[in-house]
């Protein structure tokens, strides 16, 4: 008897506990996949054309407009970059607070994501209601590690959404001896709750789902590379931020507002488990320990790591804050002058979902004439179509419709996709007859 092959329609309008609005569509004919769409339909946002004109002062404002999770990587990328450019050198203060500042957004962000948009998943959990229903102190746990987070920013940021208190050059301003005391006493406390996270994400049951994929993450040689370093990949790639374009290209597909990015003509991995494939030899001594007792042999080739990965990355933003603050002291200044000059601006930081890369060309005024900004997100979309086929594969295509559906929510949330951050659009030729 012939086993019969069925059609399957699947098509999910709107993804659940993502940052941004976005859809899939599968299609399976004959037991194989015959269409595969992760779409980005939001609309186009056009950051990058009203950056134009602009001064350089304004823009770390402006670009934390980009992402209400993760604003300090966007204005930490674009300051560093004109800084260069400028020839300003901030000093050893504001680059350690910085690293803090940035610290401060990987914590919380990567604690909302575990807690509240990715661990549901993996417990049969519709929400983080449900989940806290289950694991209330581990969710109350979170919740607390989120808020530090959050504390760490406003420390510097002067808010924790959308800060405010970073400027080309440096600073507007130096938190207060004793509320630097105070933050660093709660780091200390928050120590052996992000080291129990470790473990309890270590031990979530998670697929084993084994895939081919080149990493590509910052390195810096002293350091686990947050704000400084340069790019590298797991195939010995190692290149300055202005290099990017030499080996990184992006194209428009018809179903995505966001561009797609490619490394050499392939899919490519940013984000927790690309940084940690590429740089766990830079790991603090303590966090080394506990992902040797995690059990997780790195580099890794299943995606669904990541959940361990960021509560790593946790832990080291903790041990890197309470570090670089046990030495605090008041600046004179923390900031220095500036004075602009023409030419063209690269740079690169590590956003908490992954490479995040910035150019500007500016005028002789100090002011925008062009400017590009590649999210990793947009980076990431190619990955996360080519994980989807590979994993469902792997799964089973004759599983019912609703187990396929959550399968494909759960590895496209996998990658905490912030999808409002797809800055660029594609350019358009009009041709009249």
């Amino acid at each position: 008897m012939t086993e019969q092959k069925r059609t399957v329609s699947i098509h999910v309008p709107v993804l659940a506990r993502v940052e941004g609005e976005g859809a899939l569509d599968l299609r399976i004919e004959a037991g194989d996949i015959a269409e595969l769409r992760l779409r980005i339909f939001e609309p186009p946002r056009f950051f990058e054309k009203f950056l134009e004109g602009r001064h350089y002062t304004e823009i770390p404002d402006l670009v934390a407009r980009i992402c209400g999770i993760c604003p300090v990587a966007y204005q930490v990328t674009a300051a560093q970059a004109l800084e260069q450019l400028f020839h300003v050198d901030i000093g050893p203060w504001a680059r350690d607070m910085r690293r803090v500042f940035y610290c401060g957004e990987w914590i919380q962000s990567h604690s909302l994501h575990i807690h509240l948009l990715a661990a549901p998943d993996f417990f049969g959990c519709k929400s983080a209601i449900d989940l806290a229903r289950i694991a209330p102190d581990e969710v109350r746990r979170g919740l607390r590690i989120q808020a530090l987070g959050n504390e760490l920013m406003d420390l510097f940021g002067a808010r924790s959404v959308h800060p405010v208190g970073l400027r080309v050059g440096g600073f507007h301003a130096a938190p207060s001896l004793s509320r630097i005391k105070e933050v660093r006493e709660k780091l200390r406390a928050a120590l052996p709750e992000a080291e129990a996270l470790i473990r309890w994400t270590a031990g979530i049951a998670v697929p084993r789902d084994d895939q081919a994929f080149v990493s590509v993450a910052m390195r810096h040689p002293g350091e686990y590379a947050i704000e400084c370093g340069r790019i590298g990949a797991s195939d010995g790639l190692c290149i300055e931020a202005e290099a990017f374009d030499a080996h990184f290209a992006e194209r428009h597909l018809p179903h995505s507002t966001a561009l797609f990015s490619s490394y050499h003509d392939q899919p490519y991995l940013v984000g927790p488990l690309a940084r940690l494939n590429l740089n766990h030899d830079c790991l603090p001594g303590r966090v080394k320990s506990l992902l040797a007792e995690s059990g997780l042999t790195l580099p890794s080739r299943n995606l669904f790591h990541s959940l361990v990965a960021r509560a790593v990355e946790i832990l080291l933003a903790l041990h890197e804050a309470l570090r670089l603050l046990e030495a605090y002291r008041l600046p004179d200044s923390p900031w220095v002058p500036v004075s602009p000059r023409a030419g063209v601006a690269a740079g690169c930081t590590e956003a908490p979902r992954g490479l995040l890369w910035h150019r500007y060309e500016m005028d002789d005024a100090g002011r925008v004439v062009t400017a590009r900004i590649v999210p990793p997100t947009s980076q990431n979309q190619a990955r996360i179509e080519e994980d989807l086929r590979l994993s469902l594969l792997n799964f089973g295509l004759d599983q019912p419709d609703d187990a396929l559906r959550l399968h494909c929510e759960k590895v496209i949330r996998n990658y905490d996709p912030c999808i409002s951050c797809a800055t660029h659009f594609l350019r358009m030729n009009v041709e009249r007859g």
